[in-house]
């Protein structure tokens, strides 16, 4: 099981800022020198919730390019590109062009959106989400596969479009889904299936089986997409954490210890890749994460072992 961490891109409550990008350019280093598997970004444009001010967040694929010159081994994953804020061919270039600068390293990460206030505040129509996401899909995913394709919609278009160069490798594509169309979206078009944010693993249970429900429906083998998860995790002793920390539905929380126990559970669950939100985020907390997931691959290590 691969475990890697996001990094946020917005505002923190505490800093009255988002991170600046020397800090997350930090925060990703130290997870590749720690022996973490991915570092993964998010996909917004202004967050605007009612009774509070507007929150700043940095845009996700710039960001997302700079990582992958920072970086030399570790995977770096989008949870999730908005297939709403940009062209879908325009997307499927850009993220064949930053596979090439990360060497094969990314993961593209896709979804419809929700926050509709950035919608409006830059543009963007919001009607007919998952339309546009089904359309969105069918243009990126053989673009960033085959390199090729051929398709005229209702609110997207790439007649006769084709990478050039082409794609070096078939970029693994992820789905964040978890309503019935969404979920037969990512059966139909994914390579993973994305589900977050969750605390102790029982939680997963239903939700995954709403996933193979779907996979049955379109005629794929549940086995063969990959399940990915995003975790809380909270590590109280190192300062602040969110009141709901305590609830081990919503977070994995404690020593390094206990959070390794936590993560094992998801290994045992055949769950391919974690990918942690981490309270409180420093260079400290990096380091317990990296330290429970080397307790994690030693037991399975030692599970793995012939008797």
């Amino acid at each position: 099981m691969n475990i890697g961490i996001i990094v946020p891109l917005g505002e923190q409550e505490a800093l009255g800022r988002p991170f600046h990008y020397r800090e997350v350019r930090e925060f990703a280093l130290l997870s590749e020198s720690r022996g973490l598997d991915s570092v993964w970004i998010y996909d917004h444009l202004l967050y605007r919730f009612p009774g509070r001010p507007p929150s700043a967040v940095w845009e996700g694929f710039t960001t997302w390019t700079a990582l992958a010159e920072a970086t030399s081994r570790i995977q770096l994953g989008a949870l999730v590109l908005c297939t709403a804020f940009r062209n879908p061919a325009l997307t499927a270039k850009m993220a064949v062009t930053l596979d090439e600068i990360s060497g094969g390293r990314i993961i593209l990460g896709l979804g419809a959106g929700w926050h509709e206030p950035e919608f409006h505040a830059f543009g963007i129509p919001f009607d007919h989400l998952v339309d546009r996401f089904e359309e969105a899909c069918r243009i990126i995913v053989p673009l960033v596969r085959e390199g090729t394709v051929d398709f005229t919609g209702s609110y997207y278009s790439a007649p006769n479009c084709e990478m050039l160069p082409r794609p070096r490798r078939r970029i693994p594509v992820l789905i964040a889904a978890f309503k019935p169309r969404m979920l037969r979206l990512t059966a139909e078009f994914a390579d993973a299936w994305n589900t977050a944010w969750l605390g102790q693993v029982d939680g997963l249970a239903s939700r995954r089986d709403a996933l193979e429900r779907a996979c049955v429906e379109v005629g794929r083998a549940p086995g063969s997409l990959e399940v990915t998860v995003g975790l809380n995790i909270a590590f109280p002793d190192l300062g602040t954490v969110p009141e709901q920390a305590s609830d081990p539905k919503k977070y994995i929380s404690g020593s390094v210890h206990e959070v390794a126990a936590g993560l094992a559970s998801y290994a045992a669950a055949c769950v391919s890749h974690v990918i942690c939100s981490i309270a409180p985020l420093t260079t400290e907390s990096i380091g317990m994460l990296a330290d429970a997931a080397n307790q994690v691959r030693s037991q399975i290590q030692t599970e793995a072992r012939p008797v």
